[in-house]
């Protein structure tokens, strides 16, 4: 007889359904929105203040911090900013007066661009490299492969742009050291960039999956695979890569997020016009609306990102025999 108790939220492979991986999401989504509300009321100093300057009067000043609500209570307000987020209003900047949606999508085309064509070539290199390095281990091109990532990734973004911008820029002179108000489809201007990124996450994708795929070639149903006479190309591509590659979902999902991190540094480097330029200035101007709307963006992003890695990870997940 049944006891109408709802069924665990899990999958065959033991993790949680879908519907529970977006349950999650949404409770994590929740409490992002939260805490930005929070630390961005906990910020120090007047905002009313340090927008309008030290030049501002009582009344200027008075005025401004009745338009932003800073003299309600806590909750009011952040029931306020609740509704909004609802109905996609996230109020209006307060240096520019345009509605935040509108300040941060103009930025995010060019930090989407960038960002994509960092893991463009990033995902296909790290692939390449870890998988190489992880079918032959100890080889000359795993101790050269692991050496020169590593390498790589220990030198600061910041050393590493100005080291490329000294070489190629200035003394070969082969390409921009900056945007310079130029387009950003220009494709020199997007190489050092794209460069920076690249060396800068491709160690952590790279010895990831050289791990998973020294682990996945060892394993003893791949052993017998080959036993069987498999081609090593079908051994390769339908059984140690997806086994190899499952574990590094989790890893390209840390990635994705530090890519983007990394883009404020990049952006600042070399002049580029997108969000993470926008979040110094809003920081620098002590632009409340601004701030929050692109922390907004940052806790969407890293929800969605990892939501995908989690399902990613669990459909590359070979299901054992003895699962239920």
């Amino acid at each position: 007889m049944s006891t109408g108790a709802a069924p665990p939220v899990v999958d065959a492979r033991g993790g949680r359904s879908p519907a529970g991986r977006v349950a999650v999401a949404t409770a994590q989504l929740l409490a992002a929105v939260v805490a930005i509300f929070a630390l961005t009321t906990l910020l120090p100093g007047d905002a009313a203040e340090v927008v309008l300057g030290p030049d501002a009067t009582d009344e200027q000043v008075e005025r401004l911090r009745t338009e932003l609500g800073t003299g309600l209570p806590a909750a009011e307000r952040l029931g306020d900013w609740l509704g909004g987020l609802v109905t996609g209003d996230l109020k209006t900047s307060l240096v520019t007066g345009r509605p935040v949606v509108d300040e941060v999508t103009d930025r995010l085309g060019s930090t989407v661009l960038l960002a994509a064509l960092g893991l463009a070539v990033m995902v296909p290199l790290g692939v390449a490299v870890g998988t190489a390095a992880g079918r032959r281990p100890g080889s000359v091109v795993d101790r050269v492969s692991t050496a020169t990532v590593s390498a790589l990734q220990a030198a600061p973004q910041f050393a590493t742009g100005l080291l490329l911008v000294g070489l190629f820029s200035l003394q070969l002179g082969w390409l921009p050291a900056t945007a310079g108000g130029g387009s950003l489809l220009s494709p020199a201007v997007l190489v050092l960039p794209v460069v920076v990124l690249v060396a800068a996450q491709l160690g952590w994708l790279s010895r990831q999956i050289r791990q998973g795929v020294l682990q996945t070639d060892r394993a003893p149903h791949v052993t017998h695979l080959r036993r069987l006479g498999l081609p090593e190309r079908d051994v390769l591509l339908r059984h140690v890569l997806p086994g190899g590659l499952a574990p590094s979902v989790q890893q390209l999902a840390r990635i994705v997020e530090g890519t983007l991190g990394g883009v404020v540094v990049v952006e600042a480097l070399f002049a580029l016009p997108g969000v993470g330029a926008g979040v110094v200035d809003a920081v620098q101007n002590r632009d409340i609306p601004l701030i929050q709307g692109y922390a907004l963006l940052a806790a969407l992003v890293t929800i969605t990102v990892n939501l995908v890695a989690d399902a990613a990870t669990a459909r590359l997940s070979p299901v054992r025999e003895d699962e239920p």
